[in-house]
């Protein structure tokens, strides 16, 4: 720094004591002014500072949060190309082809051939039908871009386009299974009942398949029976798709009790793990109004005598599947006058079973069947009256009541699987009664 001048000094001097001290605090003042920051250069030292920090004080050593500037146009990019994709749809009509379809929605033949090339996409989309939706998408040239395809309420087939060529993949959509009850009583009939309660057609009749062995639900069934049933309701992204297995079930016939639960092998066994499932059913046809009851001091409805009845009559139209109530060998399958067409099936040494007045045969002499088994059809074939099955049962060559009939007994889960279903059936029925008391409530 150069040294003040001597003429200023003796100028300095020269003034009064006041002067001096005066001049002195303006100097200090003047050099406090010049050495503290100025606003200017606080507002640029902080431009790069959040907002939040402008009145705080900076330490040093603290971290503090920088605003982050990311290029995005990268991704910008690949979104617009995504959404310039242009979606239409088309209904499958009778009459339609691929390559009908193709070509009423502007695509070449030589694209559909690049779609059918993926075998995955060529075997899904030759199982379209009338009503189903096909979906297009064309990119900015009006190419084909995607193709989807609904298969099911999950499955969707979605075909891309790629370097070379399409590929396709299934989008599936997860499946939640939810458990409902229904509980009925019946009035006028099983079918109607379980109508009113919110049951399927197939769900009425998979109840009367799991206790067919033990009743005959054409004529066993009366006013004030009733039953529960656990099944199964499957969702979609919270939708409903449908339903699924029944899980549980009772019936309650002229005051006894019936019940059956699915075991892990999907089988149906009582609360004791014995097998729903016996070696005969109850009756050969679905249930039906019966015109003629088990009757052995019957008045013959042709002839006016009285001749036993050893059998069952099970009225219904002409055509009525009748199947095998229980798996044998066929040793008769002929007509005569008296019992149009019939076929005897023998089950073992002790059971043989009978059905007559067919209106046609299903099966020969000495094939054998399977329990359930079509066999023929109801007809008024011989000497009848009108159409309708004649069923009979006979143990060791004695006719007995099908209805009553003491039938060989069901086979039962192993030991060692006892204790995981007794579990199982204590949880299922808690949920039978409950859905009970509230349907008793509800009256």
């Amino acid at each position: 720094m150069k040294s003040i001048p001597k003429s200023m000094t003796r100028f300095i001097a020269a003034l009064p004591r006041r002067h001096q001290i005066l001049l002195s605090l303006v100097c200090v003042v003047t050099l406090l002014m010049l050495f503290l920051p100025s606003d200017p250069a606080t507002a640029s030292r902080h431009a790069d500072i959040p907002r939040q920090l402008d009145q705080q004080e900076l330490l040093l050593g603290q971290r503090y949060q920088l605003p982050l500037q990311v290029d995005t146009s990268a991704d910008t990019a690949t979104q617009s190309d995504e959404t310039n994709l242009r979606w239409s749809g088309y209904e499958v009509r009778s009459g339609d082809s691929l390559a009908r379809i193709f070509d009423k929605m502007g695509f070449t033949p030589q694209q559909l051939y690049r779609v059918t090339q993926d075998q995955q996409a060529d075997r899904v989309l030759r199982k379209i039908h009338p009503g189903d939706t096909l979906r297009f998408a064309r990119d900015d040239n009006d190419e084909l871009a995607q193709l989807a395809y609904q298969i099911n309420a999950t499955d969707t087939l979605i075909v891309s386009r790629a370097d070379n060529g399409f590929i396709s993949h299934i989008e599936t959509k997860p499946i939640e299974v939810r458990t409902e009850t229904a509980h009925a009583r019946i009035k006028t009939s099983f079918w109607n009942a379980g109508i009113d309660a919110g049951l399927t057609e197939g769900q009425i009749m998979s109840i009367a398949d799991i206790f067919g062995w033990d009743i005959d639900f054409a004529l066993d069934l009366r006013e004030g029976d009733e039953f529960s049933v656990l099944f199964e309701k499957k969702y979609a992204e919270g939708e409903f798709i449908g339903y699924g297995r029944i899980l549980a079930a009772e019936f309650v016939n002229r005051g006894e009790h019936y019940q059956a639960f699915r075991h892990t092998n999907d089988e149906f066994y009582n609360a004791q793990g014995r097998a729903m499932r016996k070696s005969f059913l109850r009756s050969p046809v679905k249930f039906n109004y019966i015109s003629s009851n088990f009757n052995p001091r019957r008045l013959h409805p042709v002839t006016g005598q009285v001749r036993p009845h050893n059998g069952i009559d099970y009225a219904a139209a002409v055509g009525t599947p009748v199947m095998a109530s229980g798996a044998g060998k066929v040793i008769a399958s002929a007509y005569n006058n008296l019992n149009g067409h019939y076929v005897f099936i023998q089950h073992g040494e002790r059971y043989v079973t009978k059905y007559l007045h067919l209106s046609k045969r299903l099966v020969k002499t000495g094939q054998r069947v399977k329990q359930g088994e079509l066999i023929g059809r109801v007809g008024a074939t011989g000497r009848v009256t009108g159409p309708h099955l004649h069923y009979e049962f006979l143990v060791d060559g004695v006719h007995r009541n099908p209805r009553t009939v003491k039938l060989p007994q069901a086979e039962s889960l192993i030991a060692d699987e006892l204790p995981e279903f007794k579990a199982l059936v204590q949880q299922r029925l808690a949920v039978l009664n409950d859905s009970k008391r509230l349907y008793l409530a509800m009256l």
